[in-house]
């Protein structure tokens, strides 16, 4: 059964890749560098994660009822990931259409 973080996680990733696709359609998650991007994100984000919440010494926990249960590697629960993607691409959308809105307005 998901739990609330799950949700949130799944919602956010879902909300910020229809925002781009019927919204702002700056065509990023069709880019290998956005996905490099990602992948450079995730590199860091896997060895910080796992500090924070590794099982013998956790800093930050989660109710057992508000996830999924699923955690990898380090005890890191997936859905860590999941808002990781949404922030990293929200961020890199509002960042594009801003650039966007800039230069049509200076020519």
């Amino acid at each position: 059964m998901a739990g609330n973080y799950t949700v949130a996680a799944l919602v956010a990733v879902v909300a910020v890749v229809a925002l781009d696709l019927a919204v702002l359609r700056t065509g990023l998650l069709r880019e290998a560098r956005y996905w490099a991007t990602v992948a450079i994100a995730l590199g860091f984000q896997i060895p910080v994660d796992g500090w924070l919440t590794h099982h013998d010494a956790p800093i930050v926990s989660y109710r057992d009822t508000a996830i999924s249960g699923l955690r990898y590697p380090a005890d890191i629960p997936v859905e860590d990931y999941a808002f990781g993607f949404a922030l990293v691409t929200l961020t890199l959308l509002l960042w594009r259409r801003c650039a966007a809105d800039r230069e049509r307005r200076d020519g």
